[in-house]
């Protein structure tokens, strides 16, 4: 199959599909004419890429899987390739690692959230100019800033 039907069975375009392809992962013979003949291992190789692109590998990581036995040409249905485990654990403790970046990142902005939302300081509503000049009354500033009896 040419590189168009390619992208129209897997959903992917064809600039990614050249891309994958420079970056072996996946091959082609050319024709004659030049253009690009994929086989049918091309649309489950592509379903591959994209399975392991969803796992946040990238594509040097991402070969070294898809090309890591001669035998295996899809390494996601037997993958007993050196080094996946690893690979995998790595990239399961750089996601642990993230989600309590994240989770910290949460739990800040809830805090801050209600702390704003629990504030009692009235929002002073001064003249734009006189902000911009610095010409703030202090004692307008000092009484605004009190709670209300």
């Amino acid at each position: 199959m040419r590189i168009g039907e390619l992208s129209r069975r897997t959903g992917i375009s064809v600039r990614s599909l050249r891309y994958y392809e420079q970056k072996n992962l996946i091959q082609s013979k050319r024709l004659e004419n030049g253009y690009r003949e994929f086989d049918e291992i091309a649309v489950e190789r592509v379903k591959a890429i994209q399975l392991y692109f969803g796992l946040g590998l990238n594509t040097d990581q991402i070969e070294k899987i898809l090309n890591c036995g001669v035998r295996h040409t899809l390494p996601h249905k037997n993958p007993v390739c050196e080094g996946i485990l690893s690979l995998y654990e790595r990239k399961l403790a750089e996601t642990n690692d993230q989600i309590r970046a994240l989770l910290e990142l949460k739990a800040k902005l809830e805090e801050r959230i209600s702390m704003i939302k629990g504030s009692s300081l009235h929002v002073l509503d001064l003249d734009q100019n006189n902000l911009s000049r610095g010409l703030l009354d202090k004692t307008a500033v000092a009484s605004a800033m009190q709670t209300p009896d």
